[in-house]
């Protein structure tokens, strides 16, 4: 599944920020997501994350972070659990 992220900054509205690049969930669960990415990340950044016809629109926060050589591997949870996310995109 497609998402664009963008990372919140503190004091910005969670509705608000550039969204940096579009990435592919390699695995998700209910509250999970995980993805590569380019965007510096880092544990606890908020992060928005949407599908590109904005069916899903949701807030994570960062909760685990690899770095390697070319990419950036991401763990984020979902502010609240989404049954089915994966289905419903």
């Amino acid at each position: 599944m497609r998402f664009q992220i963008a990372r919140i900054l503190p004091g910005q509205p969670s509705s608000e920020g550039a969204f940096s690049e579009s990435i592919v969930a390699e695995f998700g669960t209910p509250r999970e997501v995980l993805f590569e990415c380019k965007t510096n990340l880092e544990f606890g950044d908020q992060l928005r994350l949407r599908t590109p016809d904005d069916h899903l629109n949701v807030v994570a926060s960062v909760v685990a972070v690899q770095y390697q050589a070319d990419k950036i591997v991401v763990a984020a949870r979902f502010q609240q659990e989404l049954p089915n996310w994966i289905v419903k995109t």
